[in-house]
């Protein structure tokens, strides 16, 4: 069980390799980056390219470990007890399973994506040690020992917003995915639009990294917001000579798919400014 990336997700070497190690070690593969590096597609491109289920649990600011292991839903059972409802005298009916539970009694090996753990609470990577570790959990109202029937592939990410506890990285292997290098980059446009002219993309990209490098900006745009650029680029119709622009406009065309705050835009924009004083 090998991944090398897919058609429609180009994956560098040291990616792929993380990816293989993570599987050969049977350890979850804790991949970090810039939001919008590819990070959750991997996990749906690894889900693909190996022909297995993939099972998503996206964390959210609100989300405790325990939601993904089950929940007991005792204000249902409180109100069918008092309705004489029979379902009251088996308490698994009021068991709500969680993803790692879905993805634990699975009869196949899956995919199991936990999306953006940094989201949590910081005690929420700790609550899941022993059964990211264990494969296994305990369901209390039951009684009953959940384990997996096969250990499934973990992928978990973070955009790097707060530190991880130093337990939970223990028991992961780390990928950084660093922002792609032009080559890579023009691979991936190639990905998502073919055949898009040469002079376009040169001079794209080109705005592109200048932009991204330019000291100051709050939010350097992502592989997704240049992918997202190039579409409305090419709804456009715009060549590379409609690209090109005067000492006095810092700004690129259509620059709201790349600038997403306005700060970044006040930036560029004072950049303009100064650069037409200069001109005078």
């Amino acid at each position: 069980m090998r991944f090398d990336g897919t058609d429609s997700y180009v994956a560098t070497g040291d990616l792929t390799m993380a990816v293989n190690a993570a599987i050969t070690l049977e350890r979850p593969l804790l991949v970090k980056g810039e939001p919008g590096t590819g990070k959750t597609e991997l996990a749906r491109q690894v889900a693909a390219s190996l022909g297995l289920p993939m099972i998503e649990w996206n964390v959210k600011s609100t989300t405790r470990a325990q939601q993904g292991l089950y929940e007991y839903d005792a204000v249902s059972r409180l109100r069918d007890s008092q309705l004489g409802d029979e379902r009251v005298h088996d308490v698994s009916n009021y068991i709500r399973k969680g993803k790692l539970w879905q993805a634990f009694e699975a009869d196949e090996r899956v995919v199991l994506l936990i999306d953006e753990v940094d989201k949590a609470d910081i005690e929420f990577p700790n609550d899941l040690l022993q059964e990211l570790d264990r494969m296994e959990f305990h369901v209390y109202e039951t009684g009953q020992t959940v384990k997996a029937k096969v250990r499934p592939i973990v992928i978990i990410t973070s955009n790097n917003e707060k530190e991880l506890p130093d337990a939970f990285l223990r028991r992961c292997f780390f990928h950084y995915i660093r922002f792609p290098e032009p080559e890579v980059l023009r691979r991936i446009v190639e990905v998502h639009h073919p055949g898009i002219k040469p002079a376009l993309l040169t001079a794209a990209l080109t705005q592109f990294y200048e932009l991204r490098e330019q000291p100051g900006l709050k939010k350097k745009p992502s592989t997704s917001e240049v992918i997202d650029w190039l579409k409305l680029l090419l709804a456009e119709d715009l060549t590379a000579e409609d690209l090109k622009r005067d000492a006095g406009d810092a700004l690129p065309k259509l620059h709201g798919a790349l600038l997403k705050n306005e700060q970044d835009v006040h930036l560029f924009e004072r950049l303009a400014f100064m650069a037409r004083r200069q001109g005078r």
